[in-house]
């Protein structure tokens, strides 16, 4: 790590804090950077996750010939879609 960050919180949000690195045998410091992550997703996990829901997704009739797509594409066209 290089860079260092100094925040003030109130009495509560610390003692959640402390709770929260108590209970997963963390430090605080560690319980913040996991909670930066998790509210500013990197690129990377964005990518990720956009992967992870189209894989979850349910399956959708596709065309079994290119000339059977080619017609429902161009259908879609016509219909302005």
């Amino acid at each position: 790590m290089d860079r260092r960050l100094q925040i003030l919180i109130d009495d509560a949000r610390y003692r959640r804090l402390v709770r929260a690195s108590r209970e997963r045998n963390q430090s605080v410091s560690a319980i913040i950077r996991d909670a930066i992550d998790r509210a500013l997703p990197s690129d990377a996990a964005k990518k990720r996750a956009a992967l992870d829901a189209l894989l979850a997704a349910d399956p959708i009739p596709v065309p079994e010939t290119v000339e059977e797509l080619k017609a429902e594409i161009a259908e879609g066209h016509a219909r302005g879609l």
